[in-house]
């Protein structure tokens, strides 16, 4: 049941979290002159087509090919790059509450791994599909911003999964007394 438990409450964390880090990357948006409204932007209504989606949309569009054996419409990239932007940030969270399960000896590890962990998989992925460059192609600014981002991410996940576990900032191991 800890299991359970542990990868639902990632889940709404990886939620909440993926909800910070795009309040974090739409406030930068504006403040470079973007001028769509946070519903417009967060969910994506400028993607008109396949050209436009983002990288995880492309990752998407590759799935949809694979699996229907054709082109799926130009029609389907908004919905994509959205389904594949909320159910990466949604399952990274999942898969945060699962290894919670797995080990609670150090949590302070888990905790400062998943934002690195998670940016990094990014430009491993991505560029393995063929739908972004590799990470020496990008210059230092962008990947600090994407860094920082990807913090507020998973500073938040930590945070609300700590929270609603009532998980203890200094875990210790079953069995071991507790000093008062």
């Amino acid at each position: 049941m800890r299991l359970v438990r542990n990868v639902g409450v990632g889940l709404l964390a990886g939620a909440l979290g993926t909800a910070a880090m795009d309040l974090v990357l739409y406030g930068r948006y504006r403040r470079s002159g973007g001028k769509s409204g946070i519903w417009r932007w967060e969910f994506a209504s400028d993607v008109t087509s396949w050209e436009n989606a983002s990288a995880p949309g492309q990752l998407g569009r590759k799935a949809l090919q694979l699996a229907t054996g054709h082109e799926p419409p130009p029609e389907w990239a908004r919905a994509t790059t959205n389904i594949m932007h909320w159910a990466t940030g949604v399952g990274w969270g999942g898969q945060y509450g699962a290894v919670a399960s797995l080990t609670s000896i150090h949590p302070w590890v888990r905790r400062v791994t998943l934002a690195p962990v998670a940016w990094l998989s990014g430009y491993v992925v991505l560029p393995l599909a063929k739908v972004y460059k590799p990470i020496w192609a990008y210059d230092a600014r962008t990947l600090r911003d994407d860094l920082s981002a990807h913090i507020v991410y998973g500073a938040v996940v930590s945070a609300v999964f700590a929270a609603l576990t009532k998980e203890e900032r200094y875990a210790v191991p079953a069995g071991t007394a507790r000093a008062s």
